[in-house]
């Protein structure tokens, strides 16, 4: 199991509504909240920042600056918490005022105009000290050009876990809201570079391109409605798989279990295991913590 955390600048804690019992974590508590969770077994976190909106632009300029939220919370925690992985996401939709992925021109996400930024914004998280950089935004080609920057500017040893296999889902909004682009984004979608959820061998197709350009890992998102999707890709590549439990499936567990529909024990223990069934090496979930403690 692997924990993503949400950073803010701020001192202490805020909470998620739309993610009860989840928060954002700033930078006295970060360290701490990180401590526990390889006490209890946590092998990576995967980090996510809310940046202020003062310091969105079009272009996602805030992904560069080697002292963002990202990149200062990579540094803290290489040094205060040895032995822990160190996932960082490469995308720029938190650091964008239109809230989307990439560069946008005329309505239309610009392909290589990213990839190019991505490159960058890699490269400087890399130099923070993360040990695994995960490229969300789905843009063509990006994977062969993190990989080539990466080994360029001498990095060769951080590892590519490529969200390869990521569909335009309805599951995705309180992780918006979390990091603060659901409003940047406004009524917009993502269709146009994400994937139709009807679509099954398109996903096998970009696996196969993203190992091709040289993704160490690949990822499937959302989870639990895809699991047939983790499946094939594990089947048909054997190559380590990772499913992202994504904020939608939390809320949805949390709500009914607080509602007294489900007893949330059992039930998020049995969300887990049905991603082990599947053939997922690892999954990125918010019960992370919960879970291992449980388990312990």
């Amino acid at each position: 199991m692997i924990w993503p955390v949400f950073l803010q600048p701020e001192s202490g804690s805020t909470p998620i509504p739309s993610m009860p019992g989840v928060e954002r974590l700033g930078p006295d508590v970060l360290v701490d909240r990180i401590g526990r969770a390889k006490e209890l077994g946590i092998p990576a976190v995967a980090l996510f920042p809310a940046t202020p909106p003062a310091r969105k632009t079009p272009t996602g300029d805030e992904a560069l600056n080697p002292e963002n939220l990202i990149c200062t919370a990579v540094r803290a925690v290489k040094k205060q918490v040895p032995g822990i992985g160190v996932i960082c996401d490469v995308a720029l939709d938190p650091y964008t005022s239109h809230g989307h992925d990439g560069i946008v021109q005329d309505g239309y996400v610009l392909n290589d105009e990213t990839v190019e930024v991505l490159r960058k914004q890699a490269v400087v998280q890399a130099q923070a000290g993360c040990d695994v950089i995960a490229p969300s935004d789905m843009m063509d080609g990006r994977v062969g050009a993190i990989r080539s920057a990466l080994d360029a500017a001498g990095f060769t040893h951080v590892s590519i876990l490529s969200y390869a296999a990521k569909y335009a889902s309805a599951f995705y909004g309180p992780f918006r809201d979390a990091v603060g682009s659901a409003t940047n984004l406004g009524t917009a979608d993502k269709k146009t570079y994400q994937m139709d959820p009807a679509n099954t061998d398109e996903a096998i197709r970009e696996v196969a391109i993203d190992l091709a350009e040289g993704a160490d890992l690949v990822m499937v998102k959302p989870g639990m409605p895809y699991l047939d999707i983790v499946s094939r890709v594990k089947r048909e590549f054997g190559v380590p798989t990772f499913a992202y439990q994504v904020s939608g499936e939390f809320a949805m567990l949390s709500a009914a279990a607080a509602n007294g529909w489900l007893d949330r024990k059992r039930a998020v223990l049995e969300s887990l295991l049905a991603f082990k069934r599947a053939g997922a090496d690892g999954v990125l979930t918010y019960f992370a913590v919960e879970a291992a403690e449980l388990l312990r």
